[in-house]
């Protein structure tokens, strides 16, 4: 296969969105599209390969996954032995032990299951997770375990229903990833089954499903059409896209339709760009290097990369990309400097050394022996949470019954809300015990005590929401119901929402019963106890402070000009604002303890001082 500028200029139009939506650059909302660039021009130019070698009767295995050894474990060895070494240094006790783990899984081209089996609401997010981005990477060599074979056995058996039976396939696996696009466990994000399509749209390329093209103006309308596709969903897309499914389409289609038709166009012209040739040159150690630098900038420092550090970590992805380029990646693809039984032996070390010490690290646990006891006890405000959180909250999902906490006596509250109700229902129930009182406990990840509120990518909240008022107006017992939820997290504050939770409000007290409203909980903009355990550790703890409280007030206005009119008809509100807040700034420790155990949930501590202060 011969050498095509612009396929490498296609590669800078995957890698550059990925990484300035990672750097939370405006504009490139949906620049994790460049993932699914990636899967295509995979599928073409290793397809084209294979099928051209075993078409001439010269495929081995042996030298198929050599060639893949070259290309893949040197950069991705290293970077996850970097990454290993400044976890251990920098890492707080409770976010080192998930990247051993996740280190282990990415040597043995596993991530992406690992991931998915550790996507719980409170899994961690991606801000503590270094190697995040290789579930793509174990995506393909899973892919390229199975499909090679596959060739051979139809090149063997049924050569001419080889286009036939992957274009089968490739449906087959569309279909499920539209299947599954709102599904929630994260199995057509991460797993193979949901993503093969991609891979298999640039196999059917190389495999010649497509007639070429002959008209020029043609091509280069199909040229340009495929980088609009792109432009669209890397500008318009958002994190609230369902994704992937019939949204991944677009950048699919947009890159197939760059790899048939760009050569001999203006838009291959633009993709032979000598700039993006040499950004898509060094796209894959760019692609190694960038999260991790992102990562370790933003835990350091507490903050979203944003301004001069956002220029810092791009300039240092690229520094980090473009020396493992030239030392690394380049030496190693040298088939007369590095024989295949030296790449063979050099895999087999690097994954034995990798997994000796992921283990070695795992074996260690948090390793507290780091850190100051004062570090330590600001860090474990991360552990203070409900201790019925897993047993009673989500309890929807799981066709469970509803949690009564309190005295054991029939409960006369309830309290309703989202994943922020928790630690408030425990808070309610230590001082509904000491009443000899009892309180229901009715809360789902996500999902605010709106009736009538339906998030198009989770179905569960309607039907929770049915489920927890029919429960109420069951039981008229429950004289007293408590409405929390995350109301300060942007997506609640306007006049729509707000109307539907005065009428959810409504229709609870025609049904008679007390309203209790607990107004939002102010979000910060970092994780509560890592901050204070930093500051702890630079000897500045008494600088912790929160966020400025207009900032809260302007991002709950709609919400919070109601307040007076539902505080006149008689419904009691708890305003955490005002427990938490001065004139300025809102509190994050109180007494040495972190009020919160991340940047928006309120700890067992935080909540206490606001039911107690807040009624």
């Amino acid at each position: 296969m011969h050498y095509r500028r612009d396929i490498d200029g296609l590669r800078a139009l995957a890698i550059l969105p990925v990484l300035l939506f990672h750097a939370h650059v405006p504009g490139f909302g949906g620049g994790y599209v460049g993932v699914d660039i990636f899967f295509v021009i995979s599928g073409y130019l290793i397809t084209g390969i294979i099928a051209r070698e075993i078409d001439e009767g010269r495929f081995s295995l042996v030298r198929f996954y050599e060639r893949r050894f070259r290309r893949i474990v040197p950069a991705l060895g290293l970077m996850i032995l970097v990454v290993l070494g400044i976890s251990a240094l920098l890492y707080l006790p409770g976010d080192l032990e998930g990247v051993p783990r996740s280190a282990l899984a990415a040597t043995l081209f596993a991530s992406n299951l690992w991931f998915f089996t550790d996507t719980g609401y409170f899994a961690g997010g991606a801000d503590v997770k270094p190697l995040l981005h290789t579930w793509s990477l174990a995506v393909e060599e899973q892919y390229y375990i199975g499909f090679p074979i596959l060739l051979m056995v139809m090149a063997r058996i049924a050569p001419r229903w080889r286009t036939g039976v992957v274009l089968i396939i490739a449906a087959g696996s569309l279909a499920l990833s539209i299947a599954m696009q709102r599904d929630t466990s994260g199995f057509a994000f991460y797993l193979l089954p949901a993503r093969a399509w991609e891979l298999l749209a640039g196999a059917l390329l190389a495999l010649g499903v497509v007639p070429a093209l002959r008209v020029r103006w043609l091509r280069e309308l199909v040229a340009w059409s495929g980088i609009a596709a792109i432009a669209l969903a890397v500008g318009c897309y958002d994190r609230g896209t369902l994704f992937p499914g019939i949204a991944a389409i677009a950048p699919v289609l947009g890159a197939a339709a760059l790899i048939h038709s760009a050569p001999g166009t203006s838009a291959g012209r633009l993709l032979g760009w000598s700039p993006l040739v040499g950004v898509g040159l060094v796209s894959y150690s760019l692609y190694l290097w960038h999260w991790p630098v992102i990562v370790f900038t933003e835990y350091a420092t507490d903050m979203a990369v944003a301004g001069w550090t956002c220029v810092a970590a791009i300039g240092w992805s690229f520094i980090a990309a473009i020396l493992s380029w030239r030392f690394v990646e380049r030496p190693f693809r040298d088939s007369q400097a590095m024989p295949a039984r030296t790449i063979f032996r050099f895999t087999g070390a690097t994954m034995a050394l990798l997994c000796g010490l992921s283990l070695a690290l795992l074996a260690a646990g948090p390793w507290p022996s780091r850190f100051s006891p004062t570090v330590l006890a600001q860090a474990a405000g991360r552990n203070d949470i409900s201790p019925e959180r897993k047993r009673c909250h989500d309890i929807f999902a799981r066709s469970a019954p509803p949690c009564v906490l309190g005295a054991a006596v029939p409960p006369d509250a309830m309290l309703w809300g989202d994943s922020h109700g928790v630690e408030l229902a425990y808070a309610l129930a230590l001082e509904a015990k000491a009443q000899g009182r009892a309180l229901v406990q009715r809360t789902t990840s996500s999902c605010p005590p709106v009736l009538g509120y339906d998030d198009p990518k989770d179905a569960r909240c309607a039907a929770a929401n049915r489920a927890a008022f029919a429960a109420l107006r069951a039981d008229p017992g429950i004289r007293r119901i408590y409405l929390a939820a995350f109301w300060a997290n942007g997506d609640f504050d306007e006049p729509g929402f707000v109307a539907r939770l005065d009428r959810t409000i409504a229709a609870i007290r025609a049904e008679g019963r007390e309203v209790v409203l607990i107004g939002p909980v102010p979000p910060q903009p970092f994780d509560v106890p890592r901050r204070l355990a930093h500051l702890a550790r630079a000897g500045q703890q008494a600088q912790g402070e929160g966020v400025v409280r207009s900032w809260v007030d302007g991002r709950t206005i709609h919400l919070r000009a109601l307040f007076a009119r539902w505080q006149a008809r008689g419904i009691r509100l708890i305003d955490p604002v005002a427990a938490l807040c001065d004139g300025r700034h809102c509190a994050i420790e109180r007494g040495g303890k972190p009020l919160y155990f991340d940047s928006h949930h309120l700890s067992v501590a935080g909540a206490r001082l606001v039911m107690a202060r807040g009624g």
